[in-house]
């Protein structure tokens, strides 16, 4: 039987699973493709699944009910998220993968344990002079070329001040303990830069009046914030040096497939 996992928790945070060794159902929690989702004892964790036939496309649909069950099970334990898509072909599989990776979860979860994410979103006017980069001249030893090439240049250097700046602005309103900062251009010559906050789960409701004062006196930014979230991000940090041949807790993102924020998850 192949088992699609969603993400790996605190065994002790499922008080059902002290009486079993089998797994055991989650009541009132369907996954993906609406199957049932179990809890799966392993030593001292517990792997979230719900049986899969491989056979079966994964879809727009599926990304939703994969985030959905993560967040679930986050209100009850620390989860370290597995990407989305993985799939353990039997039991034995599934077993081995956390038994020789079972010290280093165990030290991720310590780590992460009574923290969460918190995702800002800031559209910023782009300061390259509100301009796409000009497109090089096809002949590359002419003066247009190297004129328009240092112009880019300016530009992009420009662009990564000002994200610099505003990144390290949110850094010291937000005092986060830890961060993940992405930045791109839009089609509208606008950059967006995506920030990832680390930060006590008890201190969410300060976090959340911090945001508000910072929007009220910072409207040259349009700013979104969405958590308490798993700590996606960061699973991904620490497990980018773990085994490389069993499946790893990672971010939950993949490109063919946009995994959108469950509204119940929305601030």
């Amino acid at each position: 039987m192949a088992w699609y996992a969603y993400c790996i928790g605190e065994k002790q945070a499922f008080p059902e699973l002290a009486r079993h060794r089998k797994p055991i159902p989650m009541e009132s929690v369907l996954g993906v493709s609406g199957n049932q989702v179990f809890l799966y004892p392993a030593s001292e964790l517990a792997v979230i699944v719900s049986e899969h036939n491989p056979a079966e496309a994964l879809n727009q649909k599926s990304g939703v009910d994969h985030a959905r069950v993560i967040a679930d099970c986050f209100q009850h334990s620390t989860v370290l998220p597995f990407r989305f898509g993985t799939v353990f072909h039997d039991d034995e599989s599934l077993r081995k993968s956390i038994r020789s990776n079972q010290r280093q979860f165990l030290g991720h979860i310590d780590k992460l344990r009574g923290k969460a994410e918190m995702h800002l979103k800031i559209l910023v006017d782009d300061c390259g002079g509100h301009a796409a980069n000009k497109r090089l001249p096809v002949d590359g030893a002419s003066r247009e070329y190297f004129t328009t090439l240092r112009e880019n240049a300016t530009r992009q250097r420009e662009r990564q001040t000002r994200a610099r700046a505003v990144s390290f602005q949110m850094h010291r309103l937000f005092m986060p303990l830890d961060e993940e900062v992405s930045c791109r251009l839009t089609d509208k010559c606008k950059m967006t830069l995506d920030i990832a906050h680390l930060i006590e789960r008890k201190c969410v409701e300060r976090y959340l009046s911090k945001y508000s004062t910072t929007c009220a006196s910072m409207r040259e930014y349009q700013m979104q914030l969405s958590g308490p979230w798993p700590p996606y991000h960061f699973v991904h940090r620490l497990t980018c040096c773990a085994h490389p041949h069993a499946p790893q807790p990672v971010a939950v993102a993949i490109p063919e497939i946009h995994i959108p924020e469950p509204a119940s998850m929305m601030v």
